[in-house]
């Protein structure tokens, strides 16, 4: 498992400390209950860039044969949603733009494709990475815990027989 504390890279947007009243504010406007580990890590540093992890995945997508990449993880900025990358507040807009299913938090993407949480079947979501150009849905983790389980540091990852 990850080491929390050597998580976050970058906090290159300079977001602001998490409080209590931003999840409140983030869990309502959204309706879900964001995970717990998801919150925790959101404490150390509120969105930003990650020190770049892998995980491995059971089919192809856009970005290899075997695994997508976690740069980033998306952080609560409550003012200005849109003008800040990285932040779930933009959840809306951006499902609305790309045409993404209903029920997503989108946490890490860049437009054509997304990693989410999935609130579809419940209030416990799974983990998708979702391709807008290549129309795939590919569930990554069963929850966020279990993602978080599966990174791998981009360093010990062994690129040549991916």
């Amino acid at each position: 498992m990850i080491d929390p504390q050597k998580f976050w890279s970058s906090n290159y947007y300079n977001n602001p400390p998490l409080s209590d009243e931003m999840i409140r504010m983030a869990e309502s406007e959204l309706s879900v209950k964001l995970p717990g580990a998801y919150l925790d890590l959101l404490r150390i540093q509120n969105g930003g860039y990650t020190y770049g992890f892998v995980y491995k995945t059971a089919e192809p997508t856009r970005v290899a044969k075997d695994h997508i990449m976690l740069e980033s993880l998306a952080g609560i900025i409550p003012e200005p949603p849109s003008q800040i990358s990285q932040n779930i507040l933009a959840t809306q807009h951006l499902v609305k733009e790309w045409g993404l299913p209903d029920r997503q938090v989108l946490i890490s993407g860049e437009g054509h494709w997304w990693i989410t949480l999935d609130y579809r079947n419940g209030e416990i979501p799974t983990v998708m990475w979702l391709d807008v150009e290549f129309d795939q849905e590919l569930q990554l983790a069963q929850t966020f815990d279990e993602f978080l389980k599966g990174l791998i540091p981009e360093v010990d990852f062994n690129f040549d027989e991916s």
